[in-house]
């Protein structure tokens, strides 16, 4: 329960206090466990998306109170990893140059860029997308978490959440909720039951090919990175399904 605990504390804005005492076993049994608080962000964001569609809003408008509810939700902490990582991606230098970068703060034009396209992309997937697609999309954005984790990555810094949390995931976790989300995925848009899984797969992909990436540049990876991968794999689920 510690690390279920940590996983919602740290992942959402809900009261929920988390252990007194957090190690690298406790933060594991946390990224293990994210893919279960994506499916509360996940069902809160279908819900809201649904209602206000049937009280008659713009499919756009929805989308738009989706993004932003699931920025809050999230102290905003996985849209700030993305800007990061794509400002630090985007930065010339050796890794050590990349890292300040990121740390800095500010948003540079790969930032801006990066978010503008992929939160107008998910506020489109989720406005106007079944429910089934949107859960499945913010779901496998939390299974990325793991597949970042996975012990054959190693962190770029020696401290960080980066550090506490890299190679702490068997390949199994990420594997397991994967097959998971590709069987789910079959539901996730009536009458196409190809597009969640075909999402799922596409998602996986593109995070490990940034997790590759991120090693080559950064020479690991860094909470930031955790942070890209959920919007890229959310993203990527809900453009797949939108077909």
């Amino acid at each position: 329960m510690s690390g279920l605990r940590l996983a919602v504390s740290w992942l959402t804005v809900l009261p929920v206090p988390g252990p007194s005492t957090v190690d690298r076993r406790v933060a594991a049994r946390a990224i293990a466990l994210a893919p279960l608080v994506g499916l509360l962000l996940g069902a809160f964001a279908a819900a809201v998306s649904w209602g206000v569609v049937v009280f008659g809003a713009p499919p756009l408008l929805a989308g738009f109170l989706v993004v932003g509810l699931l920025a809050l939700l999230t102290r905003g902490m996985h849209l700030d990893g993305l800007a990061d990582t794509a400002d630090g991606l985007g930065c010339y230098g050796p890794p050590a140059r990349a890292l300040e970068v990121m740390k800095s703060g500010g948003a540079g034009p790969f930032a801006v860029v990066v978010l503008v396209v992929g939160l107008g992309l998910q506020a489109v997937g989720f406005g106007s997308e079944p429910w089934g697609a949107v859960l499945l999309a913010v779901v496998t954005g939390r299974v990325g978490f793991a597949w970042c984790c996975r012990r054959s990555v190693p962190a770029a810094r020696p401290e960080g959440l980066g550090a506490l949390v890299a190679g702490s995931q068997p390949v199994a976790v990420p594997l397991l909720w994967t097959v998971a989300a590709v069987v789910g995925g079959v539901f996730a848009v009536p009458g196409k039951p190809w597009l969640g899984p075909i999402g799922v797969l596409v998602a996986t992909g593109l995070v490990l090919l940034l997790t590759h990436h991120v090693r080559r540049r950064f020479d690991g990876i860094t909470g930031d990175v955790l942070g890209a991968a959920a919007e890229l794999a959310t993203t990527a689920v809900l453009v797949v399904c939108a077909f």
